[in-house]
């Protein structure tokens, strides 16, 4: 229970802005390209760290990565790369950084045949998030068939750092799945903003 008395998922701690991203963005059923190639490039960039290192860099990879565009990341050569691998403010892992730019041009592919990413990442659930109903933390899965079928699928068309554990933070981030506990607050809250989106209002 925080100090609010609200109660939250257990992972997001105390910590503001940790709390503020559980509470306004985790979760929430995602449309937007731009934001979804981001959540893409920082979840990739937490493999290893804890996704609150990543969210605390945030603002500094916005700026680093031409705040998300895919079109400008896609055009980064080498130059780019050592300019990032020399950002203090961002994960300096050449692997990391190259994969980013690889999953942009990969991301663009996908934009030019089904006309968004949106369209290609959300038919995997038919355009519907699913709702699960975990009571505990103990509960929540690392990567479910979902995720192995979507980092899969991903892979197959060129993008990187993606496998199933990593695409399931990504779907459980931009609301794909929502897995807020049920005792949390934003449980219904969510499910709210879904059924809002269903109706078209």
């Amino acid at each position: 229970m925080g100090d609010d008395g609200k109660r939250r998922c257990p992972w997001c701690g105390t910590e503001p802005f940790y709390v503020r991203y559980h509470d306004e963005e985790w979760g929430v059923p995602l449309h937007d390209d731009r934001t979804l190639f981001e959540f893409l490039v920082l979840e990739g960039a937490q493999a290893g760290l804890s996704w609150a290192t990543i969210l605390r860099k945030r603002p500094a990879y916005r700026r680093a990565f031409d705040r998300f565009d895919p079109r400008k990341v896609a055009r980064y050569g080498a130059r780019d790369v050592r300019r990032l691998l020399g950002d203090a403010g961002i994960v300096r892992n050449r692997l990391k950084l190259e994969s980013a730019i690889t999953n942009a041009r990969a991301f663009l592919r996908v934009q030019e045949e089904f006309g968004s990413f949106d369209a290609y990442i959300w038919r995997f659930v038919d355009g519907r998030p699913i709702r699960n109903r975990w009571r505990t933390p103990a509960e929540l899965p690392a990567r479910t068939p979902l995720s192995d079928a979507v980092s899969k699928d991903l892979r197959q068309r060129g993008f990187r750092f993606v496998g199933s554990t990593i695409v399931y933070a990504h779907l459980q981030a931009t609301g794909m799945v929502n897995d807020h506990l049920v005792g949390c607050f934003r449980y219904r809250e969510v499910q709210g903003v879904e059924d809002v989106e269903r109706r078209g209002g």
